[in-house]
């Protein structure tokens, strides 16, 4: 069987930090796991013991030069094979705010973090994800940013941020039609960012996440999912 390569920004805990553990769970699987502190990722680190093959690599998607620095790392450790899955995880969300009442840094910080940050990534690790033949890239969004499924008022600077990545990852698909960007939903889930009341655990949404990548065709570029497989509203 081929070998897998795939890259996780926000590797070192919550959604990220179990995808890397479930990928790592196959022997064919290789996986770049970044994160911003890679000295004190210890449950991160625990996993180089696993099954499939781990690098951690320093990336802090708020910094351009961190993100060239580390897409030239990964392009060498490559050495001449492809990325065949960009699985851009890594976010944020400052709390609840209003249209009409939110702080213009809160606003600006999760720009930075959940749009600009993935575009810089894929922007930077292209190369390499053209010397694959599956060419995938999973932009994480949230159920909150889907206008159609009218969530109301709150998280509006959280919802703006992940707007952006949908309409970016649609011009990514429409720029390359030799890739499959694509938004994914992951659900309500418990970790930091979701808290102890969400409805999903972190496993089930990570497997329900997998098996919708695995099975991505081109025909699903540039298009909304959720984690259990079905399209959300745009």
């Amino acid at each position: 069987m081929p070998n897998t390569t795939w890259l996780i920004t926000g590797a070192s805990r919550g959604l990220g930090l179990e995808t890397a553990r479930q990928l790592l769970q196959t022997p064919t699987n290789t996986v770049f796991g970044t994160c911003r502190s890679p000295s004190t990722a210890t449950e991160l680190a625990a996993l180089v013991s696993s099954p499939g093959t781990l690098y951690i690599v320093k990336l802090d998607v708020t910094d351009e030069a961190s993100i060239k620095a580390a897409a030239d790392e990964v392009f060498k450790l490559l050495n001449g094979a492809g990325l065949d899955y960009v699985l851009n995880n890594a976010g944020i969300n400052r709390g609840d705010d209003l249209a009409f009442n939110f702080e213009p840094s809160a606003l600006s910080d999760m720009m930075a973090t959940n749009a600009l940050g993935p575009a810089l990534v894929s922007r930077y690790l292209l190369p390499a994800i053209e010397r694959s033949d599956r060419r995938v890239i999973m932009n994480m969004t949230s159920r909150l940013a889907s206008i159609g499924s009218d969530y109301g008022t709150i998280d509006t600077c959280y919802c703006m941020s992940k707007i952006a990545l949908n309409m970016l990852t649609y011009k990514q698909a429409r720029e390359h039609p030799d890739l499959i960007p694509i938004v994914l939903e992951p659900g309500w889930v418990k970790t930091d960012m979701g808290g102890p009341g969400a409805e999903t655990e972190p496993a089930e949404s990570v497997a329900g996440t997998l098996k919708v990548l695995r099975g991505l065709t081109k025909e699903n570029a540039g298009k909304f999912f959720s984690y259990k497989g079905n399209e959300v509203p745009w």
